[in-house]
């Protein structure tokens, strides 16, 4: 079922199925999110949770025993309950059951919570852990852009734009999985000059990414900026090989797995660890302009 919330300046729909955002548009009629299509994408902003991207062989280990995970885990296409509704604000709220218990053993609650503040998307999440034992988990955002936003413009004409930085790439095999290696990735000043070729090995993930990273053209007056201070891992992507009018913008609490292993979750560093009762909440948002 979708809802739909605004601001007055900005107009959002989600889609209780996955709460996926559908669309975000301004007043004035500009489409900023990628509106799907199975020649390059069939998605439109993916809700990451329990783990982001691909687990080796769809597994991963948690005290010794095997349990399988599609990638970006099972909340993307999980039916979400509206808890909380407002003109300008919705909560979409997923909960551990037999058959999320089948794939990840730990008792949750998780909540995501759009809210339009004048041009901005706030994503609001809270992790809820009711179980007695500690829960370790990984989650994410992946909302596609429509590139370009303005008539007249190219995809070529576009940049990604950093605070001051020295970013560093995870290297990522074939196969989209971790090496284990990051390596320097030098901008062009503070910016990063948009290509479809530079897909064409898959995403692009950097660590060292200061909080924001703004998507505009020097040629036009539209753009995006994600803000995610929480989120120590930024990737870009729209799918390889083509010449798709979208960039995924994603910010990413870890990493996927590493070639060829199948990790154990308790071992895996850079997952969220929460206590048992605990709750976690963290944020990301769109500024469109």
């Amino acid at each position: 079922m979708m809802y739909t919330i605004s601001s007055g300046c900005m107009r959002a729909v989600i889609d209780s199925t996955g709460a996926q955002l559908m669309s975000l548009q301004s007043a004035d009629g500009i489409q900023y999110l990628w509106q799907g299509d199975p020649k390059y994408w069939s998605d439109r902003s993916l809700t990451i949770f329990p783990y982001v991207a691909r687990l080796t062989q769809g597994s991963y280990r948690y005290q010794g025993q095997l349990y399988h995970m599609p990638i970006h885990g099972f909340a993307p296409t999980a039916a979400f309950s509206v808890t909380e509704q407002t003109d300008c604000a919705v909560t979409f709220t997923l909960e551990s059951c037999p058959e999320f218990y089948a794939q990840y053993p730990f008792l949750f609650r998780y909540s995501i919570r759009y809210r339009l503040e004048n041009a901005t998307l706030h994503v609001e999440i809270t992790v809820e852990n009711k179980d007695e034992k500690t829960m370790y988990f990984g989650l994410g955002g992946h909302p596609g852009i429509n590139v370009p936003l303005e008539k007249g413009l190219c995809f070529e004409d576009y940049v990604l734009e950093f605070p001051p930085c020295q970013p560093r790439r995870v290297e990522f095999t074939l196969a989209c999985f971790i090496t284990g290696r990051e390596l320097p990735f030098p901008l062009e000043g503070n910016r990063l000059p948009l290509s479809h070729h530079m897909f064409d090995e898959d995403a692009i993930v950097l660590k060292g990414i200061p909080g924001e990273v703004t998507l505009k053209s020097l040629k036009g007056h539209r753009g995006v900026t994600l803000i995610a201070p929480d989120f120590p891992v930024f990737g870009c992507w729209h799918m390889p090989k083509t010449d798709a009018p979208y960039i995924c913008l994603e910010p990413w609490s870890s990493l996927p797995s590493h070639q060829d292993i199948i990790e154990d979750l308790e071992k895996q560093a850079d997952l969220i660890s929460l206590p048992a009762m605990g709750v976690y909440r963290t944020t990301w948002s769109l500024q469109c302009y």
